[in-house]
């Protein structure tokens, strides 16, 4: 089985322009990713896809490799898709371009149940461990059935435990925190991104309740991982901080779980 890893890089963000190219002691946040990649063992091939020549070439600066895209696509799914749809692959991971600290196992992971015939596509989830995460308005709940498949994911907090109080939910139930790492088939990933948005995609802006909607499930590998991605110049920070603390190197295996 051939599985490679795309790691979609937008240069104009509207929360933080030019992110792929921010520092981290020293070195731009797209090396830190690609070079975490590169650690996955399963991978064959690391390729960052971006709409921007300066990213391209920060890329290529290194001994990466990138490959340019249109502006003018909707998603970074259809980024990562354009560029798969011109590679031989079984499996296709989508590393965002903003998480400089992802764990290569987690990485590994998401690609274990494709063992499976009727595993489509995979992504992490985490247990939420606090009151404060539960009610965080910028995490992504999603709920799972007995066989890890997800059953709905939104920013509201899912389920509604009915008959307890709203600070003891978590003790009583496992509510879980969606991780934005996803890997797919790859037939299944060119027919998603041909796929229109849902109803409850334009509502909730959560792309993957365009799969969900059409019918395909999502199998959720369960993780200790904490993202750490970075949205914003305070994330940089926090981040930068973190790797200066624990003396990590851009070449560095470190797991962050």
């Amino acid at each position: 089985m051939k599985i490679i890893c795309i790691i979609p890089a937008r240069y104009a963000s509207s929360r933080f322009p030019g992110k792929p190219l921010a520092k981290i002691a020293g070195f731009p946040m797209i090396e830190w990713v690609y070079k975490r990649a590169l650690r996955v063992e399963e991978f064959s091939e690391v390729i960052v896809a971006t709409d921007d020549q300066r990213i391209y070439d920060t890329v290529n600066s290194y001994g990466g490799k990138a490959v340019l895209t249109p502006e003018n696509l909707p998603s970074g799914t259809d980024r990562v898709a354009l560029v798969a749809s011109n590679i031989e692959a079984d499996v296709v991971v989508n590393l965002q371009g903003d998480e400089p600290l992802v764990s290569p196992r987690l990485l590994s992971q998401v690609c274990i149940p494709y063992n499976e015939e009727n595993v489509v596509m995979t992504t992490p989830i985490k247990r939420i461990t606090n009151n404060n995460e539960l009610k965080d308005p910028n995490l992504v709940r999603v709920v799972v059935d007995k066989n890890w498949d997800a059953l709905y994911f939104s920013r509201s907090i899912i389920p509604f435990y009915r008959d307890a109080p709203e600070k003891e939910w978590f003790y009583h139930y496992d509510y879980f925190v969606h991780i934005g790492i996803y890997a797919y088939r790859k037939d299944f990933l060119l027919n998603l991104a041909r796929l229109a948005p849902g109803k409850l995609e334009r509502i909730e802006k959560l792309e993957q309740l365009r799969v969900l909607e059409s019918g395909y499930k999502i199998r959720t590998i369960l993780t200790e991982y904490e993202s750490q991605s970075v949205d914003t110049e305070k994330d940089l920070r926090k981040v930068e901080k973190y790797i200066k603390e624990n003396h990590i190197e851009v070449e560095s295996s470190h797991e962050v779980m």
